[in-house]
């Protein structure tokens, strides 16, 4: 049996994905310091504990480590750069290193489109420029970077440069495009556009879960940096998506309210390289994304729990650590 040791495994992400890694069949152990709980499957092996404390010797007997861990946006990163280039640079570098010490045949690297950063209306692919000035996007291409020297015949790298990850996950989030837009038509009966120009590639978690399946199954001589995405979207396109699909669903009126704020990240992807060499084939656009979150809207409770929002709970715990 496969197995795959998931580090930052408990988050958004792992809590969809490590249930498909099961129903896969594969052997999944969890590395996580569960700052946002733990709603994993009763019975998996999860370990609370930082990611920089594992050794060459823990690693020893994995076949595969896929880095979800580190700060997951640009307020967290802002609030703590210091924390950021840690945690998303220097964290993925040394598990790799030790990973291939460890004689794990592949790593799999969480990175981000983000660090492509304005790229103005051009469709930009994994040779394009990265022209991020921005902590997030900085720190995700130092941590790929360190995880990408690492590759030669015996150790595979693969980076999924994702695009906004959004959806409903075991473990919630609702400080992502549409998902924040979900619940403000909800809860306001209002959607409001900071800026309708400006582009996102978006993916529902359930294709994010797929693209990383894929890259765990791919051959062993595959390398690389994969953008993996549904398809770009403008803002504005999205917020009337969001609308259409809610006023359908609850049958009541929501408002759209139209903002000039200037945003220092556009950009849209290509997504061909991962449908050649990964056989990515997202299914999830946002209206299904929508569909699946109202699926489950007694599951939440009040949208203003903290523990929604990754920036308030690493808030609090960077506050109890200043005060110790």
């Amino acid at each position: 049996m496969t197995k795959i040791l998931v580090g930052g495994g408990a988050g958004f992400i792992g809590s969809a994905l490590v249930p498909v890694l099961q129903e896969h069949g594969y052997e999944v152990t969890v590395v996580d310091l569960l700052w946002f709980g733990n709603r994993l499957p009763e019975g998996t092996r999860v370990l609370q504990k930082q990611l920089f404390d594992l050794t060459e010797t823990d690693l020893e007997g994995f076949d595969q480590v896929v880095f979800l861990a580190g700060l997951s946006n640009d307020p967290m990163a802002e609030y703590s750069p210091a924390r950021n280039f840690v945690e998303n640079g220097a964290l993925p570098s040394y598990l790799a290193f030790i990973a291939k010490k460890a004689g794990v045949q592949r790593f799999i690297y969480a990175s981000s489109c983000s660090l492509y950063g304005y790229t103005v209306n051009e469709l930009y692919d994994e040779e394009s420029p990265v022209t991020c000035s921005y902590p997030y996007g900085i720190s995700k291409l130092q941590g790929e970077r360190g995880v990408m020297q690492l590759q030669d015949e015996g150790f595979s790298t693969i980076a999924l440069r994702q695009g906004t990850v959004c959806g409903y996950s075991p473990r919630m989030r609702f400080d992502l495009i549409i998902n924040t837009m979900f619940r403000c038509g909800l809860v306001d009966g209002k959607i409001t556009i900071n800026n309708p120009s400006i582009w996102r590639p978006l993916m529902d978690v359930r294709d994010s879960c797929a693209a990383f399946l894929r890259a765990i199954q791919a051959d062993s001589a595959i390398s690389g940096a994969f953008n993996v995405a549904y398809d770009n979207f403008t803002v504005g396109q999205v917020g009337d998506i969001v609308r259409e699909e809610l006023m359908e669903l609850t049958g009541e009126k929501i408002a759209i309210e139209v903002l000039s704020q200037q945003d220092y990240r556009n950009y849209k992807v290509t997504c061909e390289k991962a449908r050649t060499y990964l056989g990515f084939n997202p299914k999830y656009g946002i209206a299904d994304t929508i569909g699946e979150l109202y699926q489950h809207l007694d599951e939440f409770g009040d949208f203003s729990d903290k523990r929604f929002y990754n920036i308030q709970v690493f808030k609090e715990l960077e506050q109890q650590k200043a005060a110790k």
